[in-house]
């Protein structure tokens, strides 16, 4: 492992989305920064702050003299209920408006050592789509580098928007195109992406309007990428190594496969850094309790992720789907997963699955998905998730709503072969089918068996001559601590 010198410390800056997705993989690259020796500077919004102050402890983000936590306003009405997340969409436009000014105030403050007595800022690592922040780097002469916390298959879906205008692909001529077979049409021509269909992309290509606010936000923020000195992501190249290819030929900085994160972290010793966690809500412990009284791989974990919003009728139908596959499962229903209604299930229900389920509020994922009981992960798809399955040699019904959590799902049901598809508008029979074969099926043992491969691959990829540990030293080397 790279360390930097004691006599020369450098002072990273990390600025995630604050959105629960983007918070967990920044926290802990911050973290390995900061074993590498690096002061570390962590950026909330003032809302998220009180969040994590609520969920893990008023105490939990005092950190350590050299890693801190700072806030800025997200620009934002406030929220009472810190339960609920804010929008992010409103939040991605918040940002275009209303991050750069506190944000150069901050960056400000943190450079005037005379009175706040840690060292001047000498590089900013911030979200892929928080290139507004990039600006504020470069009026102080900094490396800047992004972090897509997405796998490099997303991004480069994202980064063939462009060429789907020029050729006319994109906008959708009227939405009669969501469902006359368009979406089936392959999009063949991009190295790196193999027999991907339009409606694996990111779902902003559904749009019938380039002028969107959303198409605009998203598309600004892949065309920016290239101001950067370098941009990261959480995969390994193992896992990916056509599509990295292709994305370091697309930029002019160089593209840095750094992950899986967690195992990275794992690998090491945490020591006072440990206690410090990103979860927005608390985390129930009663669900590794329950787990521990299962057989192994016998339970179904099932978790939407931070930000999907399901209907009434969704909810009913997945429930009924895992009560009528006879299999255990943890199911975790969030607060505000299910739109405009509370997450009732009728009381036939309960009596179905009593003697096997398990329903919780949230939990330690990583904690869960890792315990021997557990069989196969019904997910949304969203890159931690998806990532975090692989690593635990877990198959997945992939279930994906919107953004990149579609491309993942193709990959993860034709690239990598460790999961099935179960389409969002979900019905019973369907979730019923392919819980069943994932638990107890013919294709359940190629499945396991694809899983733990690339759960070997990357566990090297994090060790200590792993490409992942090798290409986060040569960022720290060639980009953290260049001088600009």
């Amino acid at each position: 492992m790279s360390r930097v010198s004691p006599n020369s410390r450098p002072h990273a800056v990390c600025f995630p989305m604050p959105v629960q997705g983007h918070v967990i993989p920044f926290l802990t690259l911050a973290k390995l920064l900061h074993l590498r020796g690096f002061h570390i500077t962590f950026v909330n919004t003032e809302f998220n702050h009180k969040r994590l102050l609520k969920s893990r402890g008023p105490t939990a983000l005092d950190g350590l003299s050299d890693f801190r936590f700072v806030t800025i306003p997200d620009g934002l009405p406030p929220l009472e209920d810190t339960n609920t997340g804010k929008d992010p969409f409103s939040l991605c436009f918040s940002s275009q408006k209303n991050f750069l000014g506190p944000f150069r105030e901050l960056l400000a403050g943190l450079n005037d050592t005379a009175s706040s007595g840690v060292p001047p800022v000498s590089c900013l690592v911030t979200d892929g789509i928080l290139t507004c922040t990039l600006t504020a780097a470069e009026e102080l002469g900094i490396p800047r580098v992004i972090f897509w916390t997405l796998a490099a298959c997303g991004f480069l879906g994202y980064k063939k928007y462009s060429q789907l205008i020029e050729q006319g692909i994109i906008p959708l001529k009227d939405e009669t195109y969501l469902t006359n077979g368009y979406l089936d049409t392959v999009i063949d021509w991009t190295p790196g992406n193999k027999n991907i269909r339009l409606k694996d992309l990111p779902t902003l290509v559904r749009s019938t309007d380039l002028n969107d606010p959303m198409f605009q936000f998203a598309y600004g923020e892949i065309e920016r990428a290239s101001k950067a000195s370098a941009i990261i992501l959480n995969t390994f190249d193992a896992l990916e190594a056509d599509v990295l290819n292709s994305l370091s030929s697309l930029f002019p900085c160089d593209v840095y496969a750094i992950g899986p994160l967690h195992l990275q972290l794992n690998s090491v010793p945490e020591g006072e850094l440990k206690s410090i966690g990103s979860n927005f809500w608390e985390e129930a412990a009663e669900c590794i309790k329950w787990l521990n009284t299962k057989e192994p791989k016998s339970v179904v974990y099932v978790n939407f992720g931070s930000t999907v919003v399901i209907s009434h009728e969704q909810l009913r139908e997945c429930a009924w789907g895992l009560a009528n596959s006879k299999q255990s499962f943890l199911w975790i229903i969030r607060y505000g997963l299910v739109v405009g209604e509370s997450a009732i299930l009728p009381p036939e229900f309960w009596e179905e699955v009593k003697d096997r389920a398990f329903i919780a509020s949230w939990c330690s994922q990583e904690q869960v998905i890792n315990h021997a009981s557990v069989g196969m992960f019904l997910t949304h798809n969203g890159w931690n998730s998806t990532i975090e399955s692989i690593c635990s040699g877990v198959p997945m019904a992939c279930c994906p709503f919107f953004a990149d959590q579609q491309i993942n799902c193709r990959y993860c049901c034709t690239e990598w072969g460790v999961g099935m598809e179960i389409d969002n508008d979900v019905k019973r029979e369907e979730v019923e089918k392919v819980v069943r074969e994932l638990m107890e099926g013919e294709k359940r043992k190629e499945m396991v068996r694809k899983t733990l491969k690339w759960k070997k691959l990357a566990e090297e990829a994090v060790g200590p001559n792993g490409s992942s540990t090798l290409n986060l030293d040569k960022l720290v080397e060639e980009v953290l601590l260049s001088k600009h």
